[in-house]
């Protein structure tokens, strides 16, 4: 899948609410004051990481918007049953990731 294709495969997957939301994504998720809404409703998705290899379904890293905030969530795409699974979701770390939220810093 191309870059482009995973973000639709996204788009629609969060559209249709065909999510999952993994343990570890749920014991985070209060901690870092964002919300499921906030990443069902995202907008300005942009794929930053790709993991094609990873351990179960191949995942992408994507910016996203929920109006002023920016975070980032590590989605697994399971595209033989029709879903996502967000895997963690949480707020770039300036001191990880460049002014553009999309580059990580070289160490």
């Amino acid at each position: 899948m191309t870059s482009d294709d995973v973000l639709q495969f996204i788009r629609d997957c969060l559209a249709d609410r065909r999510v999952l939301w993994t343990y570890h994504m749920n014991m985070r998720m209060n901690t870092r004051l964002i919300t499921r809404h906030m990443v069902l409703d995202a907008t300005g998705l942009e794929v930053i990481e790709s993991y094609p290899d990873d351990k179960y379904f191949p995942s992408y890293l994507v910016l996203a918007w929920h109006g002023n905030d920016v975070f980032h969530v590590l989605f697994a795409i399971d595209t033989d049953n029709n879903n996502v699974r967000v895997v963690t979701v949480y707020r770039p770390n300036s001191e990880i990731w460049q002014n553009d939220m999309k580059t990580r810093r070289k160490e």
